[in-house]
């Protein structure tokens, strides 16, 4: 969600309103996770789950970070710098984690 991309609302919207991608942020919103840590909730094909992950990336929602032979996630500083608890501030709308 890097403003200097000049992401539009709908292109974030859009990103978001996969439900395994959605998924992928409400469990790096308690901190990063390794993809076997979040597969384990989200119960998806690894290649699935990490063109997920590609996808979040390139809108600048996640960052990936290597970690040994794993990749450590972690929402973006743009994304993590508007949360606000369980909920994410997006400028365009307020996205509420339950």
């Amino acid at each position: 969600m890097d403003t200097d991309n000049d992401i539009s609302c709908a292109e974030i919207l859009k990103v978001l309103a996969d439900e395994t991608r959605l998924g992928v942020v409400r469990q790096l919103m308690s901190g990063p996770k390794h993809v076997g840590e979040m597969n384990l909730e989200l119960n998806v094909e690894s290649t699935l789950l990490s063109h997920h992950l590609k996808v979040l990336r390139e809108a600048g929602i996640v960052e990936g970070e290597r970690d040994g032979k794993a990749v450590l996630y972690r929402l973006a500083p743009d994304v993590e710098s508007k949360r606000n608890g369980a909920a994410l501030e997006l400028g365009c709308c307020r996205l509420v984690f339950e």
